[in-house]
């Protein structure tokens, strides 16, 4: 058996697993669906075993596959390790970081960060990638998530980025046309605007008041979506009530097209960095990390 198999061979394996196909793997590395497939093909015939059963419409992993899957998320683990550990000695950060976050805050906030630091560390390979929910991020193979909302996974390493919490607010028009909440409970007689985003539960929001306390209330609306920009949005054209981050809503308030309700209840959700128990001590993840704090605004 030639025993010359490239790590990026074995990057396109990793990706064909996780992604479950040949051409969202091949999306993920900025490659062909055919080069994908040929490079699998490389390694099938360098192993001499059949890593996938392949249909028309998916591809499924053989149980060769997954052993061999599993070996190379080892090889490549302790690759990225060494040049971490290498690049950490000479002061310089080097390899590949894969980076998420959501949608709005990822392309509206850490996005731009992102791009700062590739031009501070050009030695980092960067992939950021945003998505409209959780990422498992061992399981998905990614190094670092940007994450709002203060309820983190145990097993997961967590460093606070900036605070920052969501509020309630609506149009001078909506208020104008439906009157102005006084309660909480009064929430549910009004047009609420309902996100199913990340880690919103859905037709609920829990808020704590000046004391501290903990209130949840139901909402409903005409309208709901899975974005957060389309939520505020429709509460800027005076479609409802929208329970929104303060960093996303301040341009709007600042400008006087919307008004926040219900001052004295808040939601926490603080921006935390994200990473698995095994880059707890990985130098790029950690100069990311710390530019990342130094350079996200406090809302």
């Amino acid at each position: 058996m030639n025993n010359q198999i490239e790590n990026g061979d074995l990057r396109v394996l990793v990706e064909a697993v996780r992604k479950g196909s040949f051409s969202a793997a091949a999306e993920a590395l900025g490659m062909s669906a055919a080069f994908v497939s040929k490079r699998i093909g490389v390694l099938e015939a360098m192993l001499g075993v059949r890593l996938f059963e392949r249909s028309t419409r998916r591809v499924v992993i053989t149980e060769e596959g997954e052993q061999v899957y599993a070996r190379a998320q080892l090889i490549l683990e302790q690759l990225d390790d060494m040049l971490d550990d290498v690049s950490e000695r000479r002061q310089e950060p080097a390899g590949r970081l894969r980076i998420c976050s959501s949608f709005g805050f990822g392309r509206n906030v850490v996005a731009p960060v992102i791009a700062r630091l590739a031009v501070a560390h050009p030695k980092l390979q960067i992939r950021f990638e945003v998505f409209d929910r959780l990422v498992d991020t061992v399981a998905e193979g990614f190094d670092l998530d940007v994450r709002i909302g203060d309820e983190l996974p145990p097993q997961l390493v967590a460093r606070k980025l900036m605070d920052n919490h969501r509020i309630l607010c609506a149009s001078p028009a909506y208020i104008a046309r439906h009157g102005m909440p006084k309660t909480l409970k009064e929430l549910s007689s009004h047009q609420c605007l309902a996100i199913k985003e990340r880690d919103h539960p859905f037709g609920s929001w829990r808020l704590r008041g000046k004391g501290g306390e903990e209130e949840t209330v139901r909402v409903a609306g005409a309208l709901s979506t899975n974005h957060g920009e389309i939520a505020l949005r429709w509460a800027v054209e005076g479609a409802g009530i929208v329970l929104r981050s303060l960093w996303d809503a301040r341009a709007y308030l600042d400008e006087g097209r919307l008004v926040q309700v219900l001052p004295e209840y808040t939601q926490p959700a603080s921006v935390w960095a994200v990473y698995p128990q095994r880059l707890a001590g990985s130098g790029r993840v950690r100069v990311c990390v710390d530019f990342l704090r130094q350079h996200l605004a406090t809302p």
